[in-house]
């Protein structure tokens, strides 16, 4: 018998494996933002690739300077080591893909942002597991750093003017990112069933267009919802709060249960709470679970009318600024002091 984890509860653990404790269709909503697998922080190499020129540190970067630092190399696939970085990544995600369909409930939706470049190994593994890709929904952000470099400077650093004007307007890199993809995955409802029937016996398998409506002006899968006041900024990870509010409300009912294995500082969590639905965190980083906690407090809520509060939270932040500051993921103490991831 599997011993599950506490209700309304952020741990430090790794996701992959504290998971395996959650009963068998136990969860209602796998909502999180999973490593992207194409970064050079120590958390998102999930590859054992170590070409130096991917983290931008052969010879010929050495010697461009500054602009390689942190970039890597264009995607051209130099070594079979580059070519195996998007299988690695698939068997990475299909290394927990099947506990997540094991937890979910008949119908229940796994909603994952996912990197561009390899959404696709994401998917492709999460319907290795049984899981149905029901759509790709795009979250545009309203704004996206470019770090396309001009080929024109690169030839002007080279000494070499007429390329240098022949090559102007030109980039190496990619186009400006504006959206990012969440990929939406749903369990199968029982053979010989329907969605209606599903909807009457687990509570899910149906979408709520109302929720869409309520944070969008147009109920389709183009999302804007974007970051409150001083929310944003901080971390090139963090999502906004009322972008996976409008997610759990779109996919759950109040008293449902929303796991995130990936949770960083803990914004899956505050959604869920904020939303009336329990929540289940899992990070790695103790630093990160202690900024969950601290989101998570009491006061950072407030009750319905007439009701009490640990049954309808009501989150605060979009009506008074100073609450939306501190459930956006960093206290005023931490944000004087350093960055911090915020997801």
């Amino acid at each position: 018998m599997r011993e599950s984890p506490i209700l309304d509860s952020a741990s430090v653990a790794d996701g992959i494996e504290a998971s395996k404790r959650i009963e068998d269709c136990g969860i209602h909503l796998i909502l999180s933002d999973i490593p992207y697998g194409i970064g050079a922080d120590e958390w998102d190499v999930l590859h054992n690739n170590t070409n130096s020129a991917l983290l931008g540190t052969s010879p010929a970067q050495l010697k461009a300077g500054a602009v390689f630092r942190r970039r890597g190399k264009p995607l051209n696939g130099w070594s079979e080591a580059d070519r195996q970085i998007p299988c690695e990544y698939q068997r990475w995600c299909a290394s927990f893909a099947s506990e997540w369909y094991r937890m979910l409930k008949p119908g229940g939706s796994a909603l994952v942002f996912a990197g561009r470049r390899l959404a696709h190994r994401c998917v492709v593994a999460f319907e290795d597991a049984g899981f149905t890709f029901k759509d790709s929904l795009a979250w545009l952000r309203e704004s996206a750093p470019h770090r396309a470099q001009r080929l024109s400077v690169v030839f002007q650093r080279r000494g070499d003017v007429a390329n240098a004007a022949k090559w102007e307007g030109w980039r190496v890199g990619n186009l400006r990112p504006v959206y990012e993809p969440i990929l939406w995955f749903t369990k199968p409802y029982p053979i010989g069933t329907t969605i209606a029937d599903n909807v009457l016996a687990f509570g899910v398998g149906a979408f709520n267009e109302t929720a869409i409506t309520t944070y969008e002006l147009r109920p389709n899968n183009v999302l804007r919802s974007g970051f409150g006041p001083s929310e944003g900024g901080r971390h090139i990870a963090q999502k906004p709060v009322k972008l996976l509010m409008l997610l759990i409300e779109l996919t759950t009912l109040k008293g449902h249960v929303v796991l995130d294995p990936f949770c960083g500082s803990g914004s899956t969590l505050v959604a869920a709470k904020a939303t009336g639905r329990h929540y289940i965190g899992f990070d790695i980083s103790a630093e990160y679970v202690e900024i969950a906690k601290e989101r998570l407090a009491p006061d950072m809520f407030e009750s319905l009318p007439g009701s009490r509060s640990e049954d309808n939270p009501v989150f605060v932040a979009d009506r008074r600024s100073s609450h939306f500051d501190r459930l956006a993921g960093i206290s005023v103490s931490h944000r004087k002091s350093r960055v911090r991831r915020s997801k």
